[in-house]
């Protein structure tokens, strides 16, 4: 590939940008700080793995957008002609989603006010509605375009922040490069590998890359630029979260952590001053875009299978975009996020995900839909193997739920 087509190329980013800065929020910088913390980087093979899968899962996902100009949830519709089995498949996912989206935006206007009030001491519970507000505004009046210029900013943003702070925190290469390429699961870490993959795997960013893909490239001859944006975006994901653990990984092992500010202290020898706004911004950043995309996976899953055209531009997509950003706007001021909520949607996310995982897989290989689009035999193999691995992690997050219960 020449500069100029690579130049251009770069220009048709977007939509992979989104699912990036999706899944970099709060949960997957905390998970992935304790991760290097407590296992050093004998993890890290547990980042690339789940990259590995959301690029394949993510790929098809959005060829399915491409080739059938229709998003995901439209297509699993299709599927079925009993009207019982269409209902049920229907409202199992499209509340699932949303009520998700709604139990876990509190959690990610804080996560999002964690950055500022380390900075300026100011409390999370007055920093968070105010930032929601500010997300609800930029939405419903700019639209599309310029969320998706903020996810690529973020992307980039928090790229420089967290890859300067590994190269600064000065990992040795061969426990790195043994870590990434010899996978291991070291006594009590079983836990945070399902965490490493269930916060990159996310059920509602299938229905935002469909739509948006669909969108964004609305010809057959576009796939290729829209591989290059899904596996180039994903991967700098990947980059950035093992980035996070590295970090942790060679300062911080062995210790206990609750927050990624935990490494401004440690990085401060290495930094000086700008370690803790080095941190602040990054932590800013990935909370800011993931509670972006929360209401927007809501909005464009319930939008998919209701058949509501045009995301932003449509009406009744913003208004499910605003709803689930007010209740995180007020349970974040209030304090309000109940852990029965919480494992509800969790357990409900056990369940929808390796459903959506099969119907995908069902989807992306129909002839009469996807024609000489449809999955080649190697990509299925692997489709699948993903699919059993996702529907493994589903099952695990139900049962920890219904233990929560208990």
């Amino acid at each position: 590939m020449n500069a100029s087509r690579f130049i251009q190329k770069l220009k048709e980013i977007g939509p992979g940008a989104i699912i990036t800065a999706s899944f970099i929020g709060p949960g997957t910088v905390t998970t992935a700080t304790r991760a290097g913390a407590g296992f050093g980087f004998a993890l890290l093979w547990a980042v690339i793995f789940a990259i590995v899968a959301t690029i394949i899962l993510q790929e098809m996902v959005a060829r399915i957008g491409v080739v059938t100009k229709q998003g995901l949830g439209e297509n699993i519709r299709e599927l079925f002609d009993n009207k019982i089995l269409k209902f049920a498949s229907v409202y199992i996912i499209m509340i699932a989603v949303a009520i998700g989206c709604a139990a876990y935006i509190s959690g990610d206007l804080l996560g999002t006010s964690l950055g500022v009030s380390y900075l300026f001491d100011v409390p999370e519970n007055i920093v968070a509605p105010i930032l929601g507000v500010i997300i609800l505004i930029l939405a419903l009046t700019g639209g599309y375009k310029i969320v998706e210029k903020l996810m690529i900013f973020f992307v980039i943003l928090m790229g420089i922040i967290f890859v300067t702070t590994m190269f600064i925190a000065g990992p040795d290469i061969l426990e790195l490069l043994q870590g990434a390429f010899v996978p291991g699961i070291p006594s009590g870490s079983i836990l945070m590998v399902i965490a490493l993959i269930g916060t990159t795997v996310v059920p509602y960013n299938f229905f935002i890359h469909a739509q948006t893909a669909s969108e964004k490239w609305g010809d057959t001859d576009k796939l290729s630029d829209m591989r290059f944006d899904t596996i180039l975006m994903i991967s700098a994901g990947g980059l950035i979260t093992a980035a996070i653990l590295i970090t942790a990984g060679a300062l911080i092992q062995g210790t206990e952590v609750t927050s990624v500010v935990e490494l401004a202290a440690p990085l401060e020898p290495l930094m000086g001053g700008l370690a803790p706004i080095f941190i602040s911004v990054g932590l800013f950043a990935a909370g800011f875009s993931s509670a972006i995309a929360s209401p927007m996976g809501a909005a464009a899953t319930v939008s998919s299978f209701m058949h509501w055209k045009g995301g932003f531009q449509n009406r009744k997509y913003k208004l499910i975009f605003a709803i689930v950003i007010i209740i995180g706007i007020i349970t974040s001021a209030i304090g309000f996020e109940p852990l029965e909520v919480l494992l509800i949607a969790q357990a409900l996310n056990g369940i929808i995900l390796p459903l959506i995982a099969i119907f995908i897989m069902i989807v992306i290989n129909k002839k009469g839909l996807m024609g000489e689009f449809k999955n080649a035999g190697g990509l299925n193999v692997l489709g699948w193997i993903i699919t059993a691995g996702v529907t493994f992690l589903g099952a695990y997050s139900l049962i920890d739920a219904v233990k929560a219960f208990i």
